[in-house]
């Protein structure tokens, strides 16, 4: 699903009014979208009493069209409608719309009246996604009643919150409290990047009339279970171990071994059909899991790495010397490689068009770029796609929202995971499952990450249910991973 900046939908609206659908029409197909949640979500709408507040734009006609169809299609119990803007002041669209609900007979009002605190229903059509910086003046004032002038009142904004800034995950100024929000074509960057994304009840995206293909080049998606479905259909009948590919992951020094062994063990769960673990300790290694292979990282990682599909490298696998010739050798591997906590020392170099996977934690990710932890938080979008356009790598900046950047500048935005994963091993899982995929595809990388990602995020949030946030631990993830893979076929897109 793409995802658009503020900029990107207004050029989207621009030019479906180009290609001949009016203005005044994607702005009732707006407000229809609005009323026909409503409807569906707070059935009865004639027992509800509902206030909608508008502004002067275009978020503020969509406002007065859902008003307008409030009144002649449902007969609520009570609406008031409130422009807290000069009337004068409305412009197009918007204009017209204010027009047409004073023609059927609703009155417009200017200030709040007591009667309407009693509000079941508030409809937020103040500011769209067009503000820049923070709200003040009247849109404030009108702001702040949403938040605490009607208490018994559920709250749905018309494709942000107001105050909400449309192109980050953080907002400069106040914005308004949202029990559901209705977008419309397509998701903007406030509504999948936290904190706002956590901050606007239900999300639901309405198709208003622009065409896919107007924005088909956006670079910013939500990762969803359609990107990888071939990567979960059946295995053909006469498939065998050699056919899914082979893993080497490397790590697990001393003190360290149940890192890599957790990796092996989750590109396995992932489904590749051979994993080898090369550690400095290689008896500790077999004792976690008979079905790994193990070797000693003393024989050299380019001999270990004949005849494999892909290697992984950083679970467990310290500062020593063994290290150091892991990566030292890792640079002149033309397989793709995983790279993953210890081995996080820098862009690495590779063979051309050798694909190599980053997969940071935001501290690792502020080493990696000479920034703090909270300038790498504050442009979590921005660097990762700048790190991975720079040095031409897929990087996985982990995190809530966990985001996957590309060399083209494209970054996917993944909706899955829980607070439960900040557990010691969920990125040695997360390393493995991206392994045990790409072993099975390395001509889709991309694809392979993001399913390892989705999965990895998804399995976590059936683990939670289970056994709760607390309690899950890493290799929990791999006990719901089947789970999982299931539930992606029956999953609806998420954001």
């Amino acid at each position: 699903m793409k995802i658009l900046t503020a900029e990107e939908m207004r050029e989207v609206d621009r030019r479906t009014i180009a290609s001949g659908i009016p203005g005044l029409v994607l702005m009732e197909n707006a407000g229809h979208r609005v009323v026909e949640f409503l409807a569906e979500r707070f059935r009865p709408l004639a027992g509800q009493r509902i206030v909608v507040l508008c502004g002067k734009g275009n978020n503020g006609g969509d406002g007065m069209v859902i008003a307008r169809q409030l009144r002649t299609r449902f007969r609520p119990a009570a609406l008031h409608v409130v422009l807290a803007a000069d009337p004068e002041s409305l412009r197009g669209d918007a204009a017209a719309n204010l027009r047409m609900l004073a023609a059927c007979g609703c009155e417009v009002l200017r200030e709040i009246p007591p009667e309407a605190r009693h509000a079941t229903l508030v409809i937020d059509a103040l500011l769209g996604t067009g503000i820049a910086g923070a709200a003040r003046g009247p849109m404030l004032d009108a702001i702040r009643e949403i938040n605490s002038g009607f208490p018994l009142a559920k709250v749905v904004a018309v494709d942000i919150p107001s105050g909400m800034a449309s192109d980050s995950g953080a907002s400069e100024g106040e914005f308004a409290r949202a029990d559901a929000t209705v977008t419309f074509t397509a998701p903007k960057i406030a509504h999948a990047m936290p904190p706002n994304c956590d901050r606007l009840g239900e999300l639901v995206v309405g198709a208003i009339g622009s065409p896919a293909e107007l924005y088909a080049e956006a670079k910013l998606e939500i990762v969803e279970p359609a990107m990888f479905a071939g990567l979960l259909a059946p295995r053909p009948r006469w498939g065998h171990k050699g056919t899914f590919g082979h893993a080497l992951i490397a790590g697990g020094a001393p003190g360290k071994s149940g890192a890599a062994a957790m990796s092996g063990v989750a590109a396995l769960r992932a489904g590749a059909g051979l994993v080898t673990v090369a550690s400095s300790a290689p008896q500790a290694i077999a004792a976690h899991a008979p079905e790994i292979m193990t070797a000693s990282l003393a024989e050299g990682l380019e001999t270990l790495a004949r005849g494999k599909t892909v290697v992984a490298i950083g679970p467990g696998l310290g500062n020593g010397s063994d290290a150091r010739a892991v990566l030292e050798a890792a640079a002149k591997l033309a397989q793709p490689v995983v790279l993953d906590a210890d081995a996080l020392v820098g862009a690495p170099a590779a063979p051309a068009g050798a694909i190599r996977v980053l997969t940071p934690h935001p501290g690792e990710m502020a080493r990696l770029t000479g920034r703090s932890g909270a300038e790498v938080q504050a442009d979590r979008i921005g660097i990762a796609r700048g790190y991975a356009v720079e040095h031409g790598v897929i990087l996985v900046l982990k995190g809530q929202r966990t985001l996957i950047a590309f060399p083209g500048g494209c970054v996917w935005i993944n909706p899955t995971g829980t607070p439960a994963l900040g557990t010691g091993g969920s990125g040695d899982v997360l390393t493995g499952m991206i392994a045990g995929l790409m072993a099975q595809f390395p001509d889709r990388a991309g694809e392979a990450v993001a399913a390892a990602v989705y999965l990895h995020g998804l399995a976590a949030e059936i683990g939670v249910r289970a056994v709760g946030e607390k309690c899950l631990i890493a290799t929990d993830v791999l006990t719901y991973l089947p789970d999982a893979m299931e539930e992606c076929a029956a999953l609806p897109d998420r954001v």
